[in-house]
């Protein structure tokens, strides 16, 4: 890789641990995942696939299995990786350490990729591709999270690297590559995400088509992938989940495919992910309104340009017929039709003094991809970070719980437990069992969801802390409050600490006033106090 690109390429790691140490909580979807790291470091393993010592309270899956089983090999390979470190460092935040694992491991494969670009366009396409890659929020603050999508996202990225268009005729060299590339593509599908069964059809037709491959390799290269992954999946995830012979992505294809039950989540229109998805992602819309077409339209960069975009908009078109659609779903094209973007952006940049056209969408090119930037990691980054209330409040539970008693977050042996009520939005906004004390500490944690079990005063009555979306308003009120509230009516609790969220922008006509709780908290997290000030100032 050329210095420059070399260099370029290091935004990708850290922009990814920034938006990681800015926003360290997460979310409901990565729930499983999550928490699969935390009981894999906290518990290991189970011992094969009917352990009869096995104590299930130890881990939270057979507790919250949710509607499907998931694969665990993404979250054992973070507790493997993570191990070392962690015997260097006890007290390291095992749940930071673990995504940020995750982030440099895709950070890795967005700079091989670049590097694969340089090698097959030059350097002005890899420079490119990086400047809207590393602008592209979605990309750099999803690619720690522990998804589904997210542990597949790197091995498909690589995959696309493999299958970059070849410009000279088809050699034994490149039939191997794109066989190795297909065999990751399957194996990442049958471990993690059935979708990408589409897109190695795509891509498979697309190699046969442009004679890339030939059927026998492909057939090497299918079973290849499918064998890998079904014995990765079917051992591992089998023994995770006590259950032989169990294979998670299947059952998650039955359920949300075959059965239809994804579209309880909500459904989209077919042109859902053209219209609003690939903008989304792509973020930067001088990217597919001037770079991508004049890409295809200059007859160098044509056929690469073509080779990149009609198997990965296939796969798109295919699966936009599934009516549950989430962005994620399709984020594994991303490198691909940034990269077509980047050749026509180099293509305009080499061009810049031979046309008037070229020199203008050059500097508009360039202005967009900074103003984006700026977008992604000083306006989107912390009005994001602001929607994970249940990992903050969890945290200033503990902290408030330590100035108050000055005796530190572990109980003695002679004192009572400490009982914490977790609710449903805690849960889903943040609160994990890397942030919960050990049982060890006598801190006890409850997340019951029984609506009857929640309406009895004895349920309430037990605990020390209640962690729950609160407002002075009833209407407002979630269910958990209302619960304790009507079982309760004449306690005196006392509300210990508040957590603003984002709740969304807002145009304030003149005389009202701008509290701005969440954004002068996090204002201040990430610039200091002056920062703050500035901010009130502006607000007045």
């Amino acid at each position: 890789m050329g210095y420059a690109t070399a260099v370029l390429a290091l935004l990708f790691p850290a922009l990814i641990l920034l938006h990681l140490f800015v926003a360290p909580y997460t979310k409901v979807e990565e729930s499983f995942h999550v928490q699969a790291v935390h009981d894999i470091l906290a518990n290991g393993l189970p011992n094969g696939f009917n352990d009869p010592t096995l104590n299930r309270a130890d881990y939270d899956h057979f507790s919250f299995p949710g509607a499907v089983p998931r694969s665990a090999i993404g979250a054992a390979a973070l507790a493997m990786l993570s191990k070392p470190v962690i015997l260097l460092n006890e007290g390291i935040n095992r749940q930071v350490l673990a995504r940020a694992i995750l982030g440099l491991v895709n950070a890795s494969s967005l700079a091989i990729y670049a590097r694969g670009l340089r090698r097959t366009f030059g350097q002005p396409t890899a420079i490119w591709y990086i400047l809207f890659q590393a602008s592209q929020f979605h990309m750099i603050f999803y690619a720690s999270r522990p998804l589904s999508n997210m542990f597949a996202f790197s091995i498909t990225t690589l995959a696309m690297c493999l299958l970059l268009p070849n410009l000279r005729r088809s050699t034994p060299q490149d039939q191997k590559q794109c066989g190795l590339a297909l065999a990751l593509l399957t194996t990442a599908g049958v471990v993690f995400r059935s979708e990408l069964a589409l897109l190695v059809g795509t891509q498979t037709l697309s190699l046969l088509v442009t004679r890339r491959i030939n059927l026998r390799n492909t057939v090497i290269a299918g079973l290849t992938g499918l064998t890998t992954g079904l014995a990765l999946t079917v051992y591992l995830d089998s023994t995770f989940w006590q259950s032989f012979p169990l294979w998670p992505e299947f059952e998650a294809f039955r359920f949300n495919v075959l059965e239809g039950q994804s579209s309880e989540w909500g459904t989209e229109p077919w042109s859902f992910y053209f219209l609003n998805s690939l903008p989304r992602l792509l973020f930067n819309p001088l990217s597919y309104l001037i770079a991508i077409p004049v890409a295809l339209r200059q007859t160098a960069t044509r056929y690469s340009a073509l080779a990149l975009l009609v198997p990965a908009l296939s796969f798109v078109a295919l699966y936009s017929f599934q009516p549950h659609k989430e962005w994620r779903f399709i984020v594994y094209i991303i490198p691909s039709l940034t990269a077509v973007a980047a050749l026509g952006a180099a293509y305009l940049w080499t061009h810049r003094s031979r046309s008037l056209f070229a020199r203008l969408a050059t500097r508009a090119l360039a202005i967009s991809t900074l103003a984006m930037f700026c977008l992604s990691n000083f306006v989107l980054l912390p009005a994001s970070a602001a929607n994970y209330p249940g990992g903050q409040a969890i945290d200033a539970m503990h902290y408030q719980h330590n100035l108050l008693h000055g005796t530190g977050l572990h109980s003695e042996n002679n004192n009572p437990p400490i009982n914490v009520y977790l609710g449903n939005l805690a849960c889903q906004t943040g609160v994990t069992r890397f942030l919960q004390q050990p049982p060890s500490s006598g801190w006890v944690y409850d997340k019951t969801e029984d609506k009857t079990v929640k309406s009895t005063t004895g349920f309430w009555d037990r605990f020390d802390y209640v962690v729950v979306e609160a407002d002075a308003e009833s209407g407002f009120m979630d269910a958990d409050e209302t619960s304790l509230r009507r079982a309760l009516p004449s306690s005196d609790w006392e509300r210990v600490h508040v957590v603003d969220s984002f709740a969304g922008i807002s145009v304030l006509k003149p005389g009202v006033p701008a509290t701005g709780t969440a954004e002068r908290r996090l204002i201040g997290a990430v610039a200091g106090a002056r920062a703050v000030d500035l901010f009130e100032g502006l607000c007045e």
